[in-house]
């Protein structure tokens, strides 16, 4: 069922700038989404969705108009901070079948073309192809980056679990078309299934398809269950198709946590493989800063950094500093470029060696001993 509703407000601020999507506005066009997959946690009642989420979707029928009025400058007391808009999210895919007929993704392109704004795309779909020439034109004023969520590259796995998303094939073959019009591309891999496309031969394939089609990265994630509606959907359609690992689900989702996440030992695991399968096949594991250095300031910059810091020495069971000094870095009144070295040392969380790192990104735009 269509219900067609107004909305009150589109965009959605961060309260700081989101590392994984590089971004301070989230928006969802949608609510519920037409792909149903089974395991989204989009139909967790976390998000409010009414009705049953892969079938009843919401259509802000004013999203445009909104929209509109709250991405133009003039009507802001200040500049949006500077970053991608991310179209798509948790609760929808902006891309679902339903856009054919609202084009509300595609409008609202044309509004970022308008405003000179950069976008971040995540989709499970190839409709996206249709707006290969707006998506240029923003990579010509500022950038495009556009991301397809996989599982595994696996069609048949995907028949199970993303009913009518676009099969994994497609969606690498989108991405070749995506990357001869020179747009940017990325490969977010979650979540992986446990027990079925979290296997070695199964992520190896994945990783090896994204290299061959051409993605800039690949960002990892495991599953997580979320109690009542999710979990229970989820399962449903897990013992329909494999009884067998039932019981290895209760086990390694036996905490009750409202989070839904794997048990701590499977999740390290996890991670563990998927870094040694992209340092194989030379994939960095967090979006390159070449595509997005030039989109944020270098507060930003230096604040994402340390965050992909400390993802990759938390799964080398290394203690580290850097996502508590990306957090006081989020609070300071001023650009980092501002601060003294003295006064960079005085802020709580900052030793030597994290101002070391941090003189070198305002300096450089990077650091270079972080291997993705």
């Amino acid at each position: 069922m269509i219900n067609e509703k107004e909305a009150k407000t589109i965009l959605r601020k961060k309260k700081k700038i989101d590392s994984w999507f590089l971004t301070h506005y989230g928006l969802n066009l949608y609510r519920g989404c037409m792909h149903n997959c089974t395991y989204c946690d989009g139909r967790s009642e976390t998000y409010r969705v009414e009705g049953d989420f892969g079938n009843d979707i919401e259509v802000k029928t004013n999203a445009i108009e909104i929209l509109d009025r709250e991405l133009n400058p003039a009507r802001k007391r200040k500049p949006m901070p500077k970053s991608f808009v991310m179209l798509g999210g948790g609760v929808t895919d902006s891309y679902q079948a339903i856009e054919k007929k609202y084009q509300l993704a595609r409008k609202t392109l044309e509004l970022l073309v308008k405003y000179k704004y950069p976008v971040h795309i995540l989709t499970k779909s190839t409709l996206v192809e249709r707006d290969i020439d707006l998506l240029q034109e923003i990579n010509r004023q500022s950038k495009a980056l556009v991301s397809f969520s996989f599982s595994s590259a696996s069609d048949n796995i995907s028949k199970i679990f993303e009913p009518r998303a676009s099969l994994p094939s497609e969606r690498f073959a989108t991405i070749r078309k995506l990357n001869r019009a020179g747009i940017s591309t990325g490969m977010f891999l979650m979540p992986v299934i446990p027990f079925i496309t979290d296997l070695p031969k199964i992520m190896d394939n994945t990783l090896q398809k994204g290299k061959e089609a051409g993605i800039d990265f690949s960002i990892f994630s495991t599953m997580t269950l979320k109690p009542e509606i999710q979990k229970n959907y989820f399962m449903d359609n897990l013992v329909k198709n494999f009884p067998d690992l039932e019981s290895s689900y209760d086990i390694i989702y036996a905490n009750k946590s409202q989070w839904g996440e794997a048990h701590f030992d499977y999740n390290m695991s996890a991670h563990q493989l998927f870094n040694q399968l992209a340092t194989k096949y030379k994939i960095p594991k967090r979006i390159p800063p070449h595509i997005y250095r030039k989109i944020i300031t270098k507060t930003d910059l230096v604040i994402v950094t340390l965050q992909h810091l400390d993802y990759i020495l938390k799964f080398k069971n290394a203690k580290n500093p850097y996502s508590y000094a990306a957090y006081k870095i989020s609070e300071l009144p001023k650009p980092i470029e501002t601060y003294s070295k003295s006064e960079l040392s005085r802020i709580n969380g900052i030793g030597t060696v994290t101002g070391r790192i941090i003189e070198e990104i305002v300096r450089t735009g990077k650091y270079s001993k972080l291997y993705l």
